[in-house]
C-alpha cells in the first residue's frame, strides 16, 4: 500500500522460506511530541515506524537459538525448502562416514611415517622426499588418464563413482598400513606409489561425483552454497574425527589391535557410503534408470501386445484400440524414489534389462546398447573392411534405414549376439535429450520383442534375419509414434518427477551424423 490517503501502512518482512521475521507499521507523524528532540530539529519527519517482532521469537541463549544457529552455519539458507528431500539423509550418512574415514586415515598415516623411517636414525630425509615426489607424480599422471577415460561418465553414473571413490581411498589406506611390513626398496616404493595412484583416482571420482550430487540437491539455484556448506560439514566432522583419532592412535599401538580397528573402521566407512548413495533419488534418466522406468511403463501400457511378438513378421504390436480412447491412469510410471530402491550402485555399462513385476519382481538381460556411436562402429558387426582401402562392404540396408528414420533424430539397428542382442544407436546432429530417450526406449522395446523371437530366426540366413530385423524395428517405431505415444510417455515421466531435459545416457564422448538423402 502506497497511497497518500492512508494514515497507516503495514509491511511484513519474510525470510527465504516466507517465514515472517518482523512487521513494520508506518503511521503519519501527526503528533510531533512523540519523537525524540533530535528528530524534531531535522524538520523533515513525515511518519513514525513501529517494529513488531514475532511473539514466538526464541529467547537469547535458548536451545532453539542454538539449533537455529547451527542450521544457519552448516545448512543451506532456506533449508529444508532450498534442497531436495533426500539431502538430509545423504548428509547424515556422509558425515558419519567422514568421521570413520578420519580416524582410519590417521592410522594409515602413522603406518606411512613408520615405513619412511620416522624414528629410525638411519632414515634419510632425502629418500623420504623423493618417495613423496614419486607418489605425487604418479598420482598426477593417474589423474589425467582417469579423467580422460571416465570423464563423460562421471555425471550420469555419479552414485557409482561416489562409492567407487571411497573404495579407492580405503584400498589406499590398506596399502599404506601394509607398507611397514614390506622390505625397503623397490617393493615398498611400488606399494606406496600404487596407494598414491588410488588416492588420485579417489580425488577425481569423488570430487566430480559430489559436484553432480550437489547440483541434484540444490533447488533454488544455490549450488555454490550447497557446496560451501558441505565443505563446512566435512570440516567440523573431520576436526572431531582428528580429536578422537588422536586418542585412538595414542592407545592402539599393537599390530593386531591396529588391523582389527582398521578393518572395523573401513567396513563402517564403506557401509555408510553405500547407505548414503542408496538414499539419493536422482531425477535424471541414465541407462539403468531408463531400463527400469521404460520397461515398467511399456509393460503397463494396455496398447502394447507383446504376445504378438512371437508371430510372423506381419504380427501387430499395438492393439486395435484407438490410443485416444486409452487412459494414462493404467500406465505405471515409477517415481525417482521407487527407482532408487531398485537400481544397483554398480551396474554393467550399457546393459539392456527388462524389469517385470508379473508374476514376481525381477529383471532379465536382453542385451547391450551403445548410443552415440560412430558410423564405423554402427556398421562394424556386419562389415568387412579392406585393410589399406577407404571403402568396405556391409550387409546393412542403409538406404532403408535412412528412409525409415528420416523424421527421427536417430538411427537404430540391432545385431544378434547369441541369445541376446547388441543395439547400436546413431545420433543425428539434430538430436536432443528427449530424442535420445526415445532412441533408448526404441532399442529396449525392440530387444524385448526380438528376444521372444530368437529361436525363430537363429537358423535363418543373414539376409532373412536383416529383413526380420527391419520389420521389427519398423513395427516398434510405428507403435511408438502412433497417436504421439512417445510424447505422452515423456509427459507422464515429467509428471512422475523425472527431469527429461538432462542428458545422462552417454557415458563416452559421442558422435553425431548428418544424413543427406
Amino acid at each position: 500500500m502506497t497511497s497518500d490517503d492512508k494514515d497507516t501502512i503495514t509491511f511484513t518482512e519474510v525470510d527465504e522460506i516466507d517465514y515472517p521475521t518482523a512487521t513494520y507499521v508506518y503511521s503519519k507523524a501527526l503528533v510531533q511530541s512523540t519523537y525524540l528532540p533530535q528528530d524534531k530539529k531535522k524538520g523533515n519527519i513525515t511518519g513514525r515506524v513501529d517494529v513488531i517482532h514475532p511473539s514466538s521469537k526464541p529467547q537469547p541463549w535458548s536451545l532453539s537459538t542454538l539449533s537455529n544457529l547451527l542450521v544457519d552455519v552448516f545448512l543451506p539458507a532456506g533449508y529444508p525448502h532450498s534442497v531436495s528431500d533426500d539431502y538430509v539423509w545423504y548428509q547424515i550418512f556422509d558425515s558419519l562416514q567422514a568421521f570413520s574415514s578420519s580416524i582410519a586415515g590417521l592410522l594409515s598415516s602413522r603406518a606411512v611415517l613408520q615405513g619412511v623411517g620416522v624414528g629410525n636414525a638411519e632414515a634419510s630425509p632425502t629418500a623420504a622426499l623423493l618417495l613423496h615426489i614419486l607418489q605425487d607424480s604418479s598420482g598426477r599422471i593417474a589423474t589425467i588418464l582417469f579423467a580422460h577415460r571416465v570423464g563423460t561418465a562421471l555425471e550420469p553414473e555419479c552414485k557409482m563413482y561416489r562409492l567407487a571413490a571411497d573404495v579407492f581411498n580405503d584400498a589406499a589406506m590398506i596399502l599404506d598400513c601394509l607398507s611397514p611390513m614390506i622390505s625397503a626398496g623397490v617393493s615398498r616404493v611400488t606399494v606406496l606409489s600404487i596407494a598414491g595412484v588410488l588416492r588420485a583416482l579417489c580425488g577425481v571420482a569423488g570430487g566430480s561425483s559430489k559436484a553432480s550430487l550437489s547440483a541434484h540437491f540444490s533447488r533454488w539455484g544455490n549450488l555454490a552454497e550447497v557446496n560451501a556448506k558441505d565443505s563446512s560439514q566435512e570440516t567440523i566432522i573431520s576436526l572431531i574425527g582428528m580429536l578422537v583419532g588422536s586418542f585412538v592412535v595414542s592407545n592402539v599401538t599393537s599390530y593386531t589391535a591396529t588391523w582389527i580397528l582398521l578393518v572395523m573402521l573401513l567396513t563402517m566407512h564403506l557401509s555408510l557410503n553405500y547407505a548414503a548413495v542408496r538414499s539419493v533419488q536422482m531425477t535424471s534418466l541414465n541407462r539403468q534408470r531408463a531400463n527400469i522406468v521404460f520397461s515398467t511403463l511399456l509393460g503397463s501400457d494396455p496398447g502394447l501386445n507383446l504376445k504378438y511378438a512371437t508371430l510372423s513378421q506381419y504380427g501387430p504390436l499395438g492393439s486395435k484400440q484407438n490410443i485416444a480412447t486409452k487412459t494414462q491412469d493404467q500406465w505405471q510410471v515409477p517415481t525417482p524414489a521407487q527407482v532408487a530402491n531398485q537400481e544397483k550402485i554398480f551396474e554393467t555399462d550399457g546393459i539392456l534389462k527388462w524389469s517385470s513385476s508379473v508374476p514376481s519382481p525381477r529383471q532379465y538381460k536382453l542385451g547391450y546398447c551403445r548410443i552415440g556411436v560412430s558410423l564405423e562402429q554402427f556398421l562394424a558387426p556386419s562389415s568387412s573392411p579392406q585393410r589399406g582401402s577407404g571403402s568396405f562392404g556391409t550387409l546393412l540396408p542403409m538406404p532403408r534405414l535412412s528412409s525409415l528414420f528420416e523424421s527421427e533424430d536417430y538411427i537404430l539397428f540391432l545385431h544378434p549376439n547369441g541369445q541376446i542382442w547388441d543395439a547400436r544407436i546413431l545420433l543425428k546432429t539434430s538430436s536432443t535429450t528427449q530424442s535420445q530417450l526415445k532412441a533408448w526406449l526404441h532399442a529396449l522395446l525392440t530387444a524385448q520383442v526380438l528376444c521372444t523371437s530368437t529361436e525363430t530366426i537363429q537358423e535363418q540366413s543373414d539376409r532373412t534375419n536383416i529383413e526380420f530385423m527391419m520389420d521389427t524395428i519398423s513395427r516398434t517405431l510405428v507403435f511408438l509414434n502412433d497417436g504421439a505415444r512417445t510424447d505422452q510417455y515423456m509427459s507422464a515421466l515429467t509428471q512422475a518427477g523425472w527431469d527429461i531435459n538432462v542428458a545422462a545416457l552417454e557415458t563416452r564422448s559421442g558422435r553425431r551424423i548428418a544424413c543427406n538423402h
